[in-house]
């Protein structure tokens, strides 16, 4: 009961006790910006990352994001071979299958997959090789290669309606940029719900290439 409170409190994203704004030290992936393409879209670039990710039914409705977020919250409280805690870290990221990002407005969305991601990005000391197998079958454990992501950042609440709005913002700058998307995209947040909305972190983001 506790260990499930204590998920749906953390449900979206999205570790340590977020209030004002302070991540509690939440360590989060390294990257570089490579351009600023306005309108609060930058191009990172991120080197290879290990995640966690669990797949779960749910196009990303609330019961597909608490289901999956669950899981891996479970996972690195201990529910892996080694019984090891794994320290949180922030962003957690998100995203549908079948889901894609056409570069011409409106933003149009493939809902033809079933499944709902969420990915947990390991500590930097953790390797493919130190990491515990998860006891889940959900979850699976690889390492995202070096990429470059065209990244939205926006604050506030968030909802479907709203998440879409900012892709379809975001696919609008890359259209009009040297840039050109190269996959589906993904969702990441830095906070959890109960977070002051004008202090949370949300970012939309899609892979690019020149």
């Amino acid at each position: 009961m506790i260990k499930s409170l204590a998920a749906a409190l953390l449900v979206l994203g999205l570790g340590g006790c977020i209030i004002l704004g302070d991540r509690s030290g939440s360590e989060t992936p390294d990257y570089q910006v490579v351009a600023d393409l306005g309108r609060d879209v930058q191009v990172r670039s991120y080197g290879p990352r290990l995640v966690a990710t669990a797949t779960v039914e749910g196009t990303g409705d609330w019961s597909a994001r608490s289901t999956a977020f669950r899981l891996l919250f479970d996972y690195i409280s201990g529910a892996n071979t080694g019984q090891e805690k794994i320290a949180m870290t922030v962003p957690v990221q998100s995203a549908r299958d079948g889901e894609q990002i056409d570069m011409t407005v409106p933003v149009e969305t493939d809902r033809s997959g079933n499944g709902f991601r969420m990915r947990f990005f390991f500590p930097a000391k953790y390797t493919a090789e130190t990491a515990p197998a998860p006891t889940d079958p959900r979850i699976t454990l690889e390492v995202l290669p070096a990429t470059e992501l065209a990244v939205l950042e926006f604050s506030g609440f968030w909802n479907a309606r709203i998440l879409k709005e900012q892709k379809r913002k975001l696919a609008v700058v890359v259209e009009r940029s040297d840039w050109h998307a190269t996959g589906a995209p993904v969702e990441m947040f830095y906070d959890p719900p109960f977070s002051l909305p004008w202090l949370r972190r949300n970012e939309v983001a899609v892979p690019v290439a020149r």
